[in-house]
C-alpha cells in the first residue's frame, strides 16, 4: 500500500464525463457507455443482473468474499441488481469509497454507465491513508475525481480478462497480475474479486491506487 501521497500535481479538466471517457479506453474490452439520469444512490437498478440473482457470488474469489452479506442489498444476490455506485454503498466494505465517489459527483455517471469494471477500495485501504492527506483529498473535487477515474476501465471485464494492462478512465493505465487463485492490481491485493453489479464487474482491493502522474 502506497503509504504517502505525493503531493497532486494537475489533472485534466472534468468537461468530458465518464460515458465519454470510457469510450476511448478498455484494451481488453468492448463496453460501451451511456449517461446516467439517476438522481440518488439508491435509485432503481438499470440492466439486468444476467444468469439470475440467485446465486450472483457463484463465480466469486478472494480472501475477503466471507465478509459480504449473507442476505439484503449488500449481499452478492442483493449487489448484482443495482448499478455499481448503488451496489456499493450497501455493502459495507466500501462507505469511504461510496462518500468519496458521491464527494466527486460520480454518483450518477457511475450509475448510468454500461459495461465497467470498477477497482473498489476497502475502508481500511483508505484508513492507511494519514487522515490530513485523505482530508485534503476528499476536499479537492478534481483532485479526488482523477483518483476515483483510476479506479475504473471500459467492459466487464472477468478474471481471464482482467489480466493484464488496461488503461482507466483517467486516461493513465492499471496492470492486473494474477487468476482467482491470487490477483494484484498495481501491486494491490484483490481481496474479494469478480463481483457482479447490473452495469460492472466489481474487485474489491486493499490499497488505493494513484495516477502514475500525481
Amino acid at each position: 500500500m502506497t503509504s504517502n501521497l505525493r503531493r497532486f500535481g494537475a489533472v485534466a479538466a472534468l468537461g468530458l464525463t465518464l460515458t465519454a471517457g470510457l469510450s476511448a479506453c478498455g484494451s481488453n474490452s468492448s463496453g460501451s457507455t451511456s449517461a446516467g439520469s439517476g438522481s440518488s444512490m439508491s435509485g432503481g437498478s438499470g440492466a439486468s443482473g444476467g444468469s439470475g440473482t440467485s446465486n450472483a457470488g457463484a463465480q466469486t474469489f478472494g480472501p475477503a468474499c466471507s465478509a459480504v452479506p449473507k442476505s439484503g442489498a449488500g449481499s452478492f444476490d442483493g449487489m448484482v441488481k443495482d448499478p455499481v455506485a448503488t451496489a456499493a454503498s450497501n455493502n459495507p466494505l466500501l462507505s469511504t469509497l461510496v462518500t468519496a465517489v458521491t464527494k466527486a459527483g460520480l454518483v450518477d455517471t457511475l450509475n448510468g454507465a454500461s459495461g465497467l469494471t470498477v477497482f473498489a477500495p476497502t475502508n481500511d485501504a483508505f484508513a492507511k491513508l494519514p487522515k490530513k492527506q485523505l482530508d485534503a483529498v476528499l476536499a479537492n473535487k478534481k483532485m479526488l475525481t482523477a483518483i476515483l477515474e483510476h479506479h475504473v476501465v471500459a467492459g466487464k471485464l472477468s478474471p481471464s480478462q482482467v489480466d493484464g494492462s488496461h488503461k482507466t478512465l483517467d486516461k493513465d493505465t492499471v496492470t492486473v497480475k494474477g487468476s482467482t487463485k491470487g490477483m494484484t492490481v498495481d501491486g494491490a491485493h484483490v481481496l474479494c474479486g469478480n463481483i457482479p453489479t447490473a452495469n460492472a464487474t466489481v474487485y474489491v482491493i486493499d490499497s488505493v491506487l494513484l495516477p502514475g502522474k500525481m
